[in-house]
């Protein structure tokens, strides 16, 4: 009896430990410094496809989901965003920044920030942009290259 007690304790500390992070149509996440709740609305699990590294299930919380891309328009295009969530400043990062314009929208998809990158690294002042979420898309003159998720801090 003592065995199967230690065995659910542990199972229940190993999984509150663990931390899952969510991209989701509608949802919204909430932390503060005792802890953070995420949430979303939507359906049971209908469907997991694994490619390999990643598995992703429709409808249920991924653990250790890392990418944070919803739109991935041309794979062949490098970028990386960071840090996100930010605060004050967000980084964009690319060898191929010729040609290549970024806009930022809010959640009601209204333009709120946009420009051409100038360099391989481009720091984008959001400090004044309220706390949510928002999205960021790359575009070069002809196509969407990618669009990522962001969160705004305070």
């Amino acid at each position: 009896m003592k065995l199967y007690c230690i065995i659910i304790f542990v199972m229940l500390v190993t999984g509150s430990i663990m931390s899952q992070e969510v991209i989701s149509t509608q949802g919204d996440s909430y932390s503060n410094t005792n802890g953070s709740i995420d949430f979303t609305i939507g359906e049971v699990i209908i469907n997991t496809v694994n490619e390999g590294s990643n598995d992703i299930t429709q409808g249920f919380h991924q653990t250790n989901w890392n990418f944070l891309a919803i739109e991935d328009h041309a794979p062949d295009f490098e970028v990386s965003i960071f840090p996100n969530p930010t605060e004050d400043v967000l980084n964009i990062r690319t060898e191929t920044f010729e040609n290549i314009s970024y806009a930022i929208y809010d959640q009601q998809g209204k333009l709120v920030l946009s420009d051409i990158l100038s360099a391989t690294l481009n720091p984008i002042l959001v400090n004044h942009l309220a706390p949510g979420s928002y999205s960021l898309t790359l575009y070069d003159k002809t196509q969407t290259l990618k669009t990522f998720k962001l969160i705004k801090q305070h």
